[in-house]
């Protein structure tokens, strides 16, 4: 038996990952597409409840799972069938939520793809074929309808002593399942405004979106309203063409504004250091206390004709390094990221390790940037 406690064992492998290893005058562009989305050109959620049928035997339990029995009958009702009062013992039948994605301009008779999951105590959908199911918006309306064979990627066996599942097979996929039924209306060529929203808002990244738009148009035209809100006024000579102008605002090149941030997975051990993450002078000391205790096994043997027993006893052998190697490493003043790495490395600190020498930096004040912990 091994009892082994170290600041220096990570439990799973780490990784250690970088961001923005560039000299200070060297930082990358990023086309404004990449950055900002234009609002008004989005997808919309669609959501719909449906029936799978063709099952092995996997489905609901029709007893146990009512909802799905109540629309087995709605359903044979509506084609002429009248199931109610007879017994259902169905299992081929699962109760299905459908999800999609409706692109924005999406047109009337075009199709997307669709994503099933069971509703009740479902096994498996593979094989399953998906009834027709309308999708609605969040107001309530039809805007398109789900069948089709569902392609499951998880797999699951049993036998009579074991089971494997292999990925999630109560849920899947139907490519192209969904026929647009009705469309979402958006007229772009009308607008006399288009408001650009950043992913990641910045005072500084929409100012120099508004500056980038305006050296290209050669007028005032685009405006910072907020750190995540750039409104352009459309300008006479791109008034009816408002898809030409997006496309060259779009593809105009600007360097996005970053805060000093410092982002920890403590759960993986991930750690992410902005470039621009800087520290105060200060010393580092790692401790390295490692207790190992060790079980060797030991036999008694007794002496012949003595009419002893032979006995299984155990030694325990305990060792402690206290880390003599350890060292007290000394950072300047304003160090860069690549200057706050090697100096960490220095003292042979594992990813594990420099997370919590991060926090403790933090809480002294030393650290220039914002820790996230996720």
């Amino acid at each position: 038996m091994m009892y082994h406690k170290s600041l220096q064992t990570a439990a799973l492998a780490l990784v250690f990952s970088f961001i923005c290893l560039f000299p200070n005058g060297a930082a990358a562009s990023s086309r404004i597409k990449d950055i900002a989305d234009f609002e008004g050109v989005r997808d919309n959620q669609l959501v719909g409840y449906g029936l799978v049928v063709g099952l092995n035997g996997t489905g609901d339990n029709i007893k146990s799972v009512d909802f799905t029995k109540e629309s087995l009958i709605s359903m044979l009702d509506q084609i002429g069938i009248n199931a109610r009062g007879g017994q259902i013992k169905a299992k081929n039948i699962a109760s299905v939520m459908v999800t999609a994605n409706l692109p924005a301009f999406a047109r009337q008779g075009s199709r997307i793809d669709v994503m099933v999951s069971a509703l009740g105590d479902a096994k498996n959908l593979q094989g399953g074929t998906l009834l027709a199911t309308p999708l609605v918006g969040a107001n309530g309306e039809v805007y398109a309808v789900a069948q089709g064979q569902i392609a499951v990627s998880g797999v699951t066996a049993k036998g009579a002593t074991q089971s494997i599942v292999k990925g999630v097979p109560t849920a899947g996929r139907i490519s192209s399942g969904a026929i647009i039924e009705n469309e979402i209306p958006f007229e772009l060529d009308s607008l006399k405004t288009i408001q650009l929203a950043l992913r990641n808002p910045d005072f500084t990244t929409s100012r120099r979106i508004a500056d980038a738009i305006n050296a290209m148009l050669g007028t005032p035209s685009a405006q910072a309203l907020d750190p995540g809100t750039v409104s352009l006024t459309i300008p006479w000579k791109y008034r009816g063409k408002v898809v030409d102008l997006m496309t060259k605002v779009e593809q105009l090149q600007v360097q996005p504004d970053l805060l000093a941030k410092v982002v920890i997975d403590e759960s993986s051990g991930i750690v992410v250091i902005g470039k621009d993450v800087k520290i105060n002078r200060l010393a580092i000391a790692q401790g390295n206390l490692t207790i190992r205790i060790t079980d060797v096994p030991m036999v008694s043997q007794p002496l012949p004709f003595t009419g002893g027993e032979t006995v299984v006893t155990s030694v325990s052998a305990v060792n402690i390094n206290e880390g003599v190697d350890a060292k007290l490493s000394v950072l300047n003043t304003g160090v860069n990221l690549q200057e706050l790495v090697d100096g960490l490395n220095a003292l042979g600190v594992t990813p594990r390790d420099l997370i919590s020498i991060l926090q403790a930096i933090k809480a002294s004040g030393a650290l220039q940037a914002e820790i996230e912990v996720i």
